[in-house]
Parts: structure tokens; C-alpha cells; sequence
């Protein structure tokens, strides 16, 4: 039956999906990473300039401390008031080296650190003339020195510097954090961007893998319809086959039937005829020479030879005992003849049968070709023979303990099973071989059976009296 098959996808479609796939990854890779560093890049400079800004505060508030202690040790003269001024001077060079550390790759802001440096260093000699003065106990040269603005204006000095410089900070972190928020919102648009594309890469292949998946369904339909179609030819064929061959076996069967009834009434018509002829001539010739006395008596050897060998024939074409007692009595009577010929005991289990003639000529053939395998190849010293009735089959099982075979019988013997099996078949029936090698060999043949006719029924069945 014609079916139309699904159109194979084209070789360079998975390819190519892999490389979107592995393009798409590399894409989220790399921008997830790109925005990681620059994220990380502007965090490192924020947090630096972040310490710039505490260094330039600690300078300014180590100087308010010196003024503090300044004033409080002019006002009291007590020594604790300069602790402060003394700590303020290493906290205030250790702030401005971080300043020249941070700037040193900026000339101009550079210029003003050091500009912050004079200033302070102005700042710091002042307050330690001042003090020197008052320890000197010049009381009026550090009052006059303190009523001037040199503190004063070397203070804002000092803090215009720093206001700069912070200035200059508080803008560069507004820089900086603008483009951590930047960095921030190209990533987010990528990793968006990104995950639309997978989105869509995933709709994409679902699509794809369902139009698979019905393209498989409808391929695997097509090949069922054709399995089932050529199941139903090869059924089809295979019942024409064992019509064909029931009716070439009924066909022969005929022939052979035909044949022994040609040859009962007219070979045997003939040799009857020559019997009586040759006794009345041998009657009417008694007192003849001893030649011819001899030759008459060969002639009557060879009439009855040939009487006998007709008979044979008959026989072989179409038991007589099948034809005429049936299934049961021929097969006794076959068994009879291979004990006779062989001297291997039969055991023998056979119930009377309710067969058709095709079917009884069938078993017997059977038994017969069975017994026949046996004394030919087996070299049995037992043989078991069974005609039983089970459910609705006819069973024949010839038993034997033979040498057995493998499978690979002689070719005319397994002609002989072959056929014997496709006659079976052929009604209907099962036929089963088992052999192993030195262990015997048994055969079953299972055809349908008949229900038993009430008495008032006329059949024409073959049937044992």
C-alpha cells in the first residue's frame, strides 16, 4: 500500500543549531563577565576614592585638633593639651602620603596635595612658634601673635585646598557611580536581551521537537499501516497457499485412489484372468513333458508375483484397510507390519476417532511416514504409538528412542517432515517435531476433530468400527 513517508530534516539544520546554542552561551559568558569587571573595576575606584576623601577629612580634622590643643594648653598651660598636637603631626603625613599615593598618576591634583602639604606645614609652624613663645614666657609676643589673622588665614588656606580636592572627589564618585549604574543597566539589558533569545531559542526547539514528534507519530503510523497491510497479504497468501495445497493433496489423494481402483479392476481383472486361463491349461495339459510342466509352474509363480505386487501397490496408493475400517484399524495394522519387518516392539494407546477423510488420511500418512523415519534412521529399540482424542483436536504421537537428530536430517526425510507438516497445517491442525541427539525423537500431529453424530445422523466421516 502507498504511503508518503515524512521529509528527512536537512543535514545542516542540527549543526547549525548547535552553533546558535554555543553562540548564545558565549554571549551570556562573556557579557556577564564584561559587566562583573567593569562593575568591579568602578567599585575599586570608588572605594579608592573613597579613602582620598578620608585622608583629606583626617587632615583637616588633625589641624582643628591642633588649634584645640593649641588654644587649651595657651589658656590652662597644662602639658595634656598638647598630646593631641603631637599625635596630629604623624596622622596628618601619613594622610597626605596617601593622597600623593592616590594622585600620583594626576599632576595637577598632584600640585595641590602639595600644596595642602605647604599649607599645613604653615599651619603647624605657627601653632608650634605660638607655643614655643609661650614657653619661652613671652607673654606678650604669642598674645600679639594670636591676635593676628596668620592662623586664621593659614587655616582657610589649608581648607580651600581640601575643599578642592574634595570636590574634585565628591564629582569623580558621582562619575564613578554613574557608571556602575551604567555598567549595571547594560548588563540588565543584556542579560534581558539574552534571556528573550533563549526564550525564543526554547519556543523555538520545542516547535521544532513537536513537529518531530508528529513527523515520528505519522512515520510510525505509516509503518504500522504498512506492517499491517503486509501482515494481511502474507496472511492472505499463506491461507491461498494451504487452500492451494489441501486441494493439490486432496488432488493427489484422488489420482492415487483412482490409480489403485485402475489397478484393482483392470491389472487385476488381467492377472485373474491369466490365473484361471494358465489352471484350465494346466488341466488340460497333464500328461505333458516336464519342460513344459516347468515352465507352466514359472509362469504361475510369476502371475502370482505380480498378483501380490499389485496388491503392494494398492496398498501404498490407498490402504484398504483406511479406506474400508478406518483410521484406527489401519494404523493397527501398519504397526503390525513394522513389528513384523523391524522385530521393535509398538506400544499402542488408540481410541476410536471421529474424523473426514482428509483429516484421517492425514494422521495416517503421519504414522506412516513416522514409522517409516524410524526404521530407516533411528535405530530404535521402542516405539510408543498414541491416537487420542484432546478437547476439540485429534492427537497422533509416534514416540521412538532412536539416536535422534539435530535438525539436519537426511534430505528425503526432511522432505518427508516438511510436507507432512504442511499437510497438517493445511487442515488446520499443528505439527510438531522434537529430536536431540541420542535421546529419541517425538512427533505430534493435531488436527480438529469432529463431534460424534447422534445414531439417527447419516454421515459420511471416516470412521473405526
Amino acid at each position: 500500500m502507498p504511503s508518503t513517508l515524512p521529509r528527512p530534516a536537512a543535514p545542516w539544520r542540527t549543526p547549525l543549531a548547535i552553533f546558535l546554542a554555543a553562540v548564545l552561551a558565549l554571549g551570556v559568558v562573556m557579557g556577564s563577565e564584561w559587566t562583573y569587571q567593569r562593575a568591579l573595576q568602578s567599585l575599586a575606584s570608588v572605594g579608592a576614592r573613597d579613602n582620598a576623601r578620608t585622608a583629606i577629612q583626617t587632615v583637616m580634622r588633625r589641624l582643628l585638633d591642633v588649634e584645640t590643643a593649641q588654644r587649651g594648653y595657651l589658656l590652662t598651660g597644662r602639658a595634656q593639651y598638647l598630646a593631641p598636637y603631637q599625635a596630629a603631626e604623624s596622622d596628618m603625613a601619613h594622610a597626605i602620603s596617601r593622597l600623593r599615593e592616590h594622585y600620583r598618576d594626576d599632576k595637577e591634583l598632584l600640585a595641590l596635595v602639595d600644596n595642602l602639604e605647604i599649607r599645613v606645614l604653615e599651619k603647624s609652624s605657627e601653632v608650634a612658634e605660638t607655643i614655643a613663645l609661650y614657653n619661652a614666657g613671652s607673654g606678650n609676643a604669642w598674645r600679639e601673635l594670636m591676635l593676628t589673622d596668620i592662623g586664621r588665614e593659614k587655616m582657610e588656606g589649608v581648607r580651600r585646598v581640601a575643599d578642592v580636592l574634595l570636590v574634585t572627589e565628591e564629582r569623580r564618585v558621582a562619575g564613578e557611580r554613574a557608571e556602575v549604574y551604567r555598567t549595571l543597566a547594560i548588563g540588565r539589558v543584556g542579560v534581558h536581551s539574552l534571556a528573550l533569545l533563549s526564550l525564543l531559542a526554547y519556543v523555538f526547539f520545542l516547535r521544532k521537537n513537536a513537529a518531530l514528534q508528529t513527523s515520528q507519530v505519522e512515520h510510525a503510523r505509516h509503518l504500522q499501516a504498512e506492517r499491517d497491510s503486509l501482515e494481511r497479504q502474507v496472511r492472505e497468501r499463506t491461507e491461498e497457499l494451504a487452500h492451494l495445497n489441501l486441494n493439490l493433496q486432496e488432488l493427489r489423494d484422488g489420482e492415487r485412489s483412482r490409480l489403485a481402483r485402475a489397478l484393482h479392476d483392470d491389472l487385476g481383472a488381467l492377472l485373474t484372468t491369466a490365473k484361471l486361463d494358465l489352471t484350465r491349461l494346466r488341466h488340460a495339459l497333464r500328461n505333458t513333458e516336464p519342460e513344459v510342466a516347468e515352465r507352466l509352474q514359472h509362469l504361475s509363480v510369476a502371475l502370482d508375483d505380480g498378483i501380490g505386487t499389485k496388491r503392494r501397490m494398492m496398498e501404498e496408493l490407498m490402504p484398504s484397510t483406511l479406506h474400508n475400517l478406518g483410521l484406527q484399524a489401519a494404523i493397527e495394522q501398519r504397526a503390525d507390519e513394522f513389528q513384523q519387518r523391524t522385530g521393535v516392539p509398538v506400544e499402542r494407546a488408540i481410541q476410536s476417532m471421529q474424523l473426514d477423510v482428509s483429516s484421517g488420511q492425514a494422521l495416517f500418512a503421519v504414522v506412516q511416514g513416522a514409522l517409516a523415519n524410524i526404521e530407516q534412521h533411528a535405530g530404535a529399540r521402542h516405539v510408543s504409538l498414541r491416537l487420542a482424542s484432546e478437547g476439540t483436536q485429534v492427537l497422533v504421537e509416534v514416540i521412538d528412542d532412536g539416536r535422534g537428530f539435530d535438525g539436519h536430517m537426511g534430505s528425503t526425510s526432511a522432505s518427508g517432515l516438511k510436507n507432512l507438516r504442511h499437510r497438517i497445517e493445511s487442515l488446520g491442525g499443528q505439527f510438531l517435531v522434537r529430536s536431540v541427539p541420542g535421546s529419541g525423537t517425538r512427533i505430534e500431529a493435531r488436527v480438529p476433530g469432529l463431534p460424534r453424530p447422534s445414531p439417527s445422523t447419516p454421515h459420511s466421516a471416516m470412521s473405526n468400527p
